[in-house]
């Protein structure tokens, strides 16, 4: 009698006979594997242990030892491995600010540096409220132009929101002649263009013609930018200065932390700022901009200034300082004079309202610098990691369209400019090397060696050395070009402040992670947790030896897991929050200014 088993048991190919020990079909799938983690029994302790990192696209593990320690004697009590723990790591989330990195921790940076910039304008965080009499005002900085560029240009809006701006644009660039010649560029292309574009055209933002446009003097102004603004505030506190003098106030003196006594303008200012990509691959600020005065017995208190300076002062003091500020970078040798460097024709500055009430407001101009605080580079349809010598020809072509050019132009400015010399024609040290000799007392330190040198003396000579600020690496102004080149020239951060405009992200987490801590605790939620106030407790020590493990969820069905858990609580939260903003009558905070 025949066998009437099948011929290929333990087979994972189709068509086999039905003793095959074939794997399910949903395993292979990202609800498949979410089904066989849902249907294990420590489920529910996997989604509290991941709670921490739910949301966040690619979360690190970590991995070692948590041991728990008597505060004490220092005498170990426990000790835990992640091995013990679901799926032997600890999650933590990225913290990544950038949105199309991490979504999810990008909304938490957003919410902070709306929280930061707020805080500034209206008080609260630790700022008093008196900022809320200070003259404050939002403008925008652009840059030059460095060629013509396809734009969308509207005269006169009669739309109701400009984020949905539905008005007739004009033609994009006209040139009424009869003349065929004069509507061509050098180059032979066409220098005009009658096209009315819609808000999401593709060629917004794209160089009529790339061979007139200098990609060089772009990439130059985005690594140069950061210092056009340091000297253009410094420009606007002189001009503000000057304003005080001729109307009669004095100069407040302050004691330095010397001892010494220095005379300082009666007003300063302090900022909030926020880079954003326009779609030519340049960068434009926008700024809170407030006006301070300076308290003689406390220089880091933030007060208001003195009687009859007004926003419109500041207004004034901003528009001088940027027609008037200009520099030119050093000298490179594709272009010895160096490239000028200004701001653009489009200035627009207008008075932040702190009433709820008018065109700009307080909660309006901070959630619509939040919002570009967590934005890079998709303006300009150009998303990368840091480029180097093995990936740069992936991006940059001298010939290719204009992202690659900028590109292209970042690591060609930012090559080495300096000969290096050959190690035959290096001075070197024809000195005895040092060698033992015989044994003597160092005077300084009293130690006995047979060195030549003291090896104390060397050592703590060696590490005030090290505590010294390092020179720079290079003299090459233009090598970060090379560092930034994902960047398109740009090195800067996305958000900066001024030291006493307002709080530190720093201390906005420091006081969410004691919040948490204090949910279970008898306190207010918020109060700091104080040791003096636990002393009759029994309390222990949690100290964690944690190494590098991974990052990234380990399959896509534990992704989908905790990123579902985490959408459903931030639902609750939004919720939550419309409801709290309904009672209390909150004007909505994503509504962004129009920008001329």
């Amino acid at each position: 009698m025949a066998s009437t088993l099948d011929p290929t048991p333990r087979t994972t190919a189709r068509g086999v006979g039905s003793n095959a020990d074939t794997m399910p079909v949903h395993g292979y799938t990202a609800a498949g594997s979410a089904f066989q983690r849902a249907t294990q029994p420590d489920y529910f302790g996997w989604l509290e242990h991941v709670r921490a990192a739910a949301g966040c696209t690619r979360p690190i593990r970590l991995a070692g030892h948590l041991f728990t320690v008597e505060p004490g004697t220092g005498r170990v009590l426990d000790q835990r491995h992640t091995d013990a723990m679901p799926d032997a790591a600890i999650y933590k989330a990225c913290g990544n600010r950038r949105s199309r990195v991490c979504p999810a921790c990008a909304q938490t940076y957003q919410r902070d540096a709306y929280q930061l910039l707020r805080a500034g304008l209206v008080g609260g965080k630790g700022v008093p409220d008196t900022v809320s009499r200070h003259p404050a005002v939002f403008a925008t900085f652009t840059a030059p132009s460095f060629g013509p560029v396809h734009n969308r240009a509207v005269k006169r809006h009669t739309c109701a929101d400009r984020r949905r701006c539905d008005c007739r644009p004009d033609p994009c660039h006209a040139r009424r002649t009869t003349d065929p010649a004069a509507g061509l560029c050098p180059h032979g292309r066409p220098a005009v263009c009658w096209a009315r574009h819609e808000p999401d055209d593709a060629v917004l933002g794209q160089p009529l013609c790339l061979d007139c446009y200098d990609h060089d003097h772009q990439v130059v102004w985005n690594l140069f930018a950061g210092e056009l603004w340091r000297r253009t505030k410094q420009a606007a506190e002189r001009w503000l200065a000057q304003l005080a003098r001729r109307r009669g106030i004095p100069r407040v003196p302050v004691v330095t932390p010397s001892g010494k006594v220095r005379k300082v303008p009666p007003v300063r200012l302090s900022h909030g700022k926020a880079a954003e990509f326009q779609a030519r691959g340049a960068v434009h600020f926008h700024a809170l901009i407030r006006l301070d005065g300076v308290d003689p017995t406390d220089p880091a208190a933030v007060v208001p200034p003195p009687p009859g300076f007004t926003a419109a002062d500041l207004d004034d003091a901003l528009r001088h300082a940027a027609a008037q500020v200009a520099y030119t970078t050093p000298a490179h040798p594709d272009r010895p004079e160096g490239w000028r460097i200004v701001w653009g024709e489009q200035l627009d500055i207008r008075p932040i309202s702190l009433t709820g009430r008018g065109e700009v407001t307080d909660s309006m101009v901070a959630g619509y610098l939040a919002k570009y605080a967590t934005k890079s580079t998709e303006a300009t349809g150009h998303s990368s990691t840091r480029l180097t010598a093995d990936s740069i020809g992936d991006y940059a072509d001298p010939d290719g369209d204009h992202t690659a050019r900028l590109i292209d132009a970042c690591w060609r400015l930012g090559r080495p400019t300096g000969t290096p010399v050959p190690l035959s024609k290096r001075p070197r040290d024809h000195r005895p090397r040092p060698g033992f000799v015989d044994r003597w007392e160092c005077p300084d330190c009293g130690t006995h060696t047979r060195y030549a040198a003291c090896p104390v003396c060397v050592a703590e000579r060696q590490a005030a050395l090290d505590a010294e600020p390092t020179k720079p690496a290079s003299t090459n102004p233009y090598g970060r070009l090379r560092r930034w080149a994902h960047m398109l020239g740009f090195g800067g951060h996305f958000l900066t402040k001024a030291r006493r405009y307002s709080v530190t992200f720093q201390l906005l987490r420091d006081t969410r992670v004691t919040y948490r801590r204090s949910e279970d605790q008898d306190q207010a939620a918020g109060e700091p947790i104080r040791a003096v106030d636990h002393l009759d407790e029994e309390t222990t020590l949690v100290v964690g030896t944690l190494t590098f493990a991974g990052v990234g969820w380990h399959t896509t069905g534990d992704a989908l897991l905790a990123n579902t858990a985490a959408a459903l609580a931030h639902e609750r939260h939004a919720a939550g929050r419309e409801e709290l903003a309904h009672e209390l009558a909150t004007p909505p905070a994503d509504t962004a200014p129009a920008v001329a």
